[in-house]
């Protein structure tokens, strides 16, 4: 699915190859040593895979910080959660915070407007066979909520709800100022031994679906320990969208105080 890492593409086979033979003798081979001294040459380094997507990630992150908006990134494998989560936090915060979204997915706008529904301004970014979000889809995102009348401006907290995947989204910077990355309850505490990179990349590690933890024996201590083996540095928050458990230490994270300014000496 990825077009940088052609993963999901079928295989093409090749033609069929003409074999022609020639009664012309190859012309005689020089000896290396009279060949004389070898000289260097000159070979064309290709630029790094994402050096562009690095590029407008930076340009975003310069928007992001002059607007004054919190910009917060999430990933995931398909079904941890991401949408419930989201809808639960603009029911809590709608009333006193400013948020929107922008929404990853291979096809369709289910989630996008799941999360409308809840009253979030977001847009959804259809991705095809692209397993992930670029900084240059996030642009667009941006394009499409300033034609809602959202301003980067006016917003507390911008969301990104990346396409479902443990893999190729990691790599990709969106100028966020914090990853989140989500394992609910049932997808095995080992996850992020399985998926290193992904969660070694989070800021903050949010395990979804609590209320479900005793029915599928979920084993939380396990679950940390393995966290903290691939990620020491990330934060790990258990969460329900369902129950509200945990939404409030999730929201004190991605919008921390801002210390007000001492009135007297």
């Amino acid at each position: 699915m990825c077009r940088d890492c052609s993963c999901g593409q079928p295989v093409t086979a090749s033609p069929p190859t003409t074999t022609t033979t020639t009664t012309t003798p190859p012309p005689p081979r020089t000896p290396p040593a009279a060949q004389g001294p070898i000289q260097p040459r000159a070979l064309p380094l290709e630029s790094r895979l994402l050096q562009r997507n690095d590029d407008q990630a930076a340009g975003l992150r310069e928007r992001f910080r002059a607007a004054g908006v919190r910009v917060v990134n999430l990933l995931s494998s398909p079904g941890s959660g991401k949408t419930a989560l989201l809808e639960a936090l603009a029911r809590r915060l709608a009333p006193r915070r400013r948020l929107a979204a922008i929404v990853g997915d291979l096809a369709t706008d289910h989630d996008a407007r799941r999360l409308q529904g809840a009253g979030l301004a977001a847009v959804q970014i259809t991705t095809g066979q692209a397993c992930h979000l670029e900084a240059a889809m996030v642009a667009e995102g941006l394009h499409r909520l300033s034609h809602q009348g959202i301003a980067l401006d006016g917003l507390d907290l911008l969301l990104i709800e990346n396409v479902g995947n443990l893999v190729c989204p990691a790599a990709y910077d969106l100028g966020e100022d914090q990853r989140l990355v989500l394992l609910a309850v049932g997808e095995g505490e080992d996850k992020p031994l399985k998926y290193a990179p992904t969660f070694q990349s989070a800021d903050l590690v949010v395990i979804t679906k609590m209320d479900l933890a005793e029915a599928v024996g979920f084993d939380g201590d396990a679950a940390r320990a393995a966290i903290a083996r691939v990620a020491p540095r990330a934060r790990c928050i258990a969460t329900s969208a369902r129950s509200g458990e945990g939404l409030d230490s999730l929201i004190d994270a991605l919008l921390p105080a801002v210390p007000q300014p001492r009135s007297g000496p």
